[in-house]
């Protein structure tokens, strides 16, 4: 397991290459101008923006995890479920300012419930300590900067002087943090600062440090001042052949061009609890971003498992199931937290995990 872990980050920092494996790009940076512009902000299905009869349509293919919920479970028996969740838009509303995407304490509570029974993983672009301190829960894997900086669940163990403290472990007893993209750092400090110089007279525009990625966020800009924003941001790039440019729901983002992402981020936590070669895994992964689509992806490859975007329109995606938004979200993770709860073929989390209760 840990020399699989291993030749995935030494793939990830561009060491080496699978000749076997198709290379899967994250798909947002092959959008047209249109697409990315203020104004998209609704999917356009034929060249309209679509409508209730068009979501209605699409829905035949993504039916609601919530009227399939009893089906899925029903499927789900005996094998071991492992969720994974994004965060802005999927456990929060998307809102204009970024610092202000609060879930709400029900919500809270929901993920709570859940991390009882199963083990679960918040994977998001936001920078890990940004995420964990909306969050606000031990019980659970963060990974942030859109999966390139993971921290386990603190686990307690003893010191040398017999007392008990809490640290996040791997299975050696290593404190596990794992971040792929770490020699990129100084390169993302200057990128923020150009980019942070440079718009800075763009009304509306906004820079957020994310750690490993860097967002520039348009929600608020002008649509008259969209494609200043757009060059300025390009331009600095072209000094860093090292990043790539994509964009999310009004949002640019700018990471490090390695190969690694949210599904490559599942693959490692699934590797992490020891269940990456198990047959009997289903993960569930929740995510309303084009980002997501890329662990929708590595369940699809799996075979098994129920990916579910969540959208009030129709948009392309490799999800099987959907979700309006993230008020059936919470009622998704109520029921599915209820369901395991009153299983009677239910294993404890320590069960799972294979760590000492």
């Amino acid at each position: 397991m840990f020399k699989r872990n291993f030749a995935k980050l030494n793939q990830a920092m561009g060491f080496q290459r699978s000749s076997n494996r198709q290379k899967v790009q994250p798909g947002i940076s092959d959008l047209s101008s249109n697409e990315r512009a203020p104004n998209s902000c609704h999917p356009v299905i034929n060249g309209a923006v679509s409508d209730d009869a068009n979501y209605s349509s699409w829905m035949v293919d993504h039916p609601s995890a919530l009227t399939s919920f009893d089906q899925m479970m029903k499927d789900a028996k005996g094998k071991k479920i492992v969720v994974f969740l994004d965060y802005d838009g999927t456990l929060s509303p998307i809102v204009n300012d970024p610092d202000l995407a609060f879930m709400s304490d029900e919500m809270r509570a929901a993920v709570r419930e859940v991390a009882k029974y199963f083990p679960t993983a918040i994977i998001s672009g936001r920078s890990r300590d940004k995420v964990k301190g909306f969050v606000q829960l031990n019980n659970i894997y963060y990974a942030g900067s859109h999966g390139m900086d993971i921290m386990a669940p603190p686990r307690p163990v003893r010191s040398s002087e017999g007392k008990y403290h809490t640290v996040s472990l791997d299975r050696k007893g290593n404190e596990a943090v794992f971040q792929p993209a770490q020699k990129f750092l100084p390169s993302i400090q200057k990128i923020l600062k150009e980019l942070e110089e440079a718009i800075m007279k763009i009304q509306g525009a906004r820079v957020e440090n994310n750690r490993f990625c860097v967002s520039v966020h348009f929600r608020q800009v002008r649509d008259e001042d969209y494609g200043i924003l757009e060059e300025k941001v390009k331009s600095i790039l072209k000094h860093y052949p090292d990043f790539r440019l994509g964009w999310g729901k009004k949002v640019m983002e700018i990471r490090p061009s390695i190969e690694w992402d949210k599904g490559n981020a599942l693959e490692y936590l699934l590797d992490t609890l020891g269940l990456g070669n198990c047959t009997d895994v289903l993960p569930v992964y929740i995510g309303d971003d084009r980002t997501d689509e890329d662990a929708f992806k590595v369940i699809q490859k799996r075979g098994q498992g129920y990916p579910i975007v969540v959208a009030s329109s129709p948009k392309d995606t490799k999800a099987s199931y959907s979700l309006h938004d993230p008020s059936e979200v919470l009622t998704f993770l109520r029921r599915l937290a209820r369901w395991r709860k009153a299983s009677s073929s239910s294993r404890s989390l320590s069960q799972i995990w294979g760590v000492g209760s």
